[in-house]
């Protein structure tokens, strides 16, 4: 009985201890009614079915003595047990496994951290549900620009939960408002979303669309992308319906032009998700990412997952300036409307109709009714990203160099030649890294070789190809201070 009381639930409650089995781990929930054995260990049937196959395939005449009568093995007068080593027994202490209290204890610490890192509790009710101001103030923090879609998004999601944490007060039955975010590559749709959930404290997983096909055919099912989100919220139903499921690349299910084969990644993939974007019951498997009769399943209910979806939308330019061009006037002296290549926020102009122009079915967008379009990076804002946010690109490289005792400098022109080249390369923001890498590499080789190098200052010449970095020796920087 002490073994069962000091047996808790996570809320401290003591209505239903949880037991495991001794070797698979397992709770008796997923294993069934465990067997108590001496000294107070509990195994289940299948790991002691399995451990008296293995002794008796091992060669032990008169292991377990004398049959009874009906012809079971007498327990009783069972032997020594020979071959017994294959349980570890230096890893039970106290009824756990040394290794899992060494993870929990990791687990916990882990917890702790990022505890003091969130900008406000983590969201459980109502009351701890920050107003959609204060969403945005932490979105500042990590995101730069995007104010439109910032704002967009806090109110979709302060929306969402409210719905969630005040579904049964009244009648009034508020339906939900999935968002679609459209943007060129690199304009930061993903790392929104992950910053989101992340400051939120909220279970978030993202797939891709282009893996995903119909059922019963090579790729992975509807349901997989429920199958990340439970294993992100470490496989307990009730937080995985209260997550946030991204879907990136769903620009690459739009409908095939002139096809005249089956559309098993496209158009099908968007009818078969209609009914999960909307609110379903999905059966998943627990700790894998495809069915089979191995794999227990749980239900999940969609109703209260938020669906993000992301997509850079190619060539959805040239169809939002055709249609502005029908709808400018005519004849002399009319203004000419500005094409897709002169309009660097067009895709601010964007309606349905263009999306489903570009290929998306009626059905799809209608279940996403909050459509943010995201503006391109531009010059100055590549700028700010490299030097704004907590986790800026600039200050990982000064911290690296710190653990050397080098300071590291980046002047104006440095970042205004990094923020051009990244630019030349079209791929937003992710070129900045790729930009700083390949000018980074020798000085992150050469600066370990000397011990009297003090500070580093990287200039525009050195980024684009015509000069070298600025070395200050320590002594000489000693000397400056002493003239001045």
């Amino acid at each position: 009985m002490a073994e069962d009381q000091d047996l808790k639930d996570k809320n401290g409650s003591e209505d239903k201890p949880l037991r495991f089995c001794m070797l698979c781990q397992r709770s008796e929930k997923d294993a069934g009614a465990l067997l108590t054995l001496p000294g107070g260990m509990t195994v289940c049937n299948d790991c002691l079915q399995r451990s008296m196959d293995t002794i008796s395939q091992s060669g032990f005449p008169g292991f377990f003595g004398s049959p009874d009568a009906n012809g079971m093995p007498d327990l009783s007068k069972m032997g020594g047990f020979p071959g017994f080593g294959m349980i570890n027994l230096g890893n039970l202490q106290g009824g756990q496994p040394q290794e899992k209290s060494e993870k929990e204890e990791i687990r916990k610490k882990e917890e702790r951290t990022a505890e003091r890192k969130r900008p406000f509790p983590p969201v459980r009710d109502l009351k701890s549900l920050p107003a959609p101001h204060k969403i945005k103030a932490a979105l500042d923090e990590y995101v730069i620009g995007q104010e439109h879609a910032k704002k967009v998004i806090s109110v979709a999601v302060y929306n969402h939960y409210k719905r969630i944490f005040t579904d049964s007060m009244d009648d009034i039955e508020i339906e939900k408002s999935n968002i679609l975010l459209l943007g060129p590559t690199g304009c930061g749709k993903t790392y929104l979303v992950r910053t989101l959930a992340r400051i939120l404290d909220v279970p978030l997983a993202v797939t891709d669309a282009t893996a995903l096909t119909e059922a019963g055919y090579i790729g992975d099912d509807i349901e997989s992308v429920i199958s990340k989100l439970l294993a992100a919220s470490g496989n307990k139903v009730e937080k995985c319906q209260r997550g946030i499921v991204f879907i990136d690349e769903i620009d690459k299910l739009a409908r095939k032009k002139n096809a005249s084969q089956r559309d098993v990644s496209g158009e099908s993939v968007q009818q078969g998700l209609l009914s999960m974007l909307e609110g379903s019951n999905v059966e998943v498997p627990v700790g894998a990412s495809s069915k089979n009769a191995m794999v227990p399943m749980v239900t999940v209910n969609t109703r209260n997952i938020l669906f993000i979806c992301g997509g850079a939308f190619p060539d959805l330019e040239q169809i939002i300036a055709e249609r502005e061009r029908m709808r400018s006037p005519m004849g002399f002296g009319a203004p000419l409307p500005a094409g897709a290549g002169e309009d660097p926020d067009i895709l601010l102009k964007v309606t349905p109709e263009d999306i489903r122009k570009f290929g998306m079915i009626p059905e799809f967008i209608g279940r996403l009714p909050v459509i943010c379009p995201l503006q391109s990076v531009t010059e100055q804002m590549l700028i700010r990203i490299m030097t704004t946010p907590r986790n800026a690109i600039l200050r990982q490289y000064q911290k690296l160099l710190a653990l050397d005792e080098v300071d590291l400098i980046f002047d104006e022109s440095a970042l205004e030649a990094i923020a051009q080249k990244a630019l030349e390369r079209k791929t937003g923001a992710r070129g900045l890294r790729a930009v700083i890498e390949e000018c980074m590499l020798d000085v992150m080789y050469e600066i370990p070789k000397d011990d009297n190098i003090g500070t580093v200052t990287i200039t525009g010449d050195y980024i684009r190809g015509k000069g070298s970095p600025l070395v200050t020796i320590r002594g000489a920087e000693k000397m400056l201070d002493s003239r001045n």
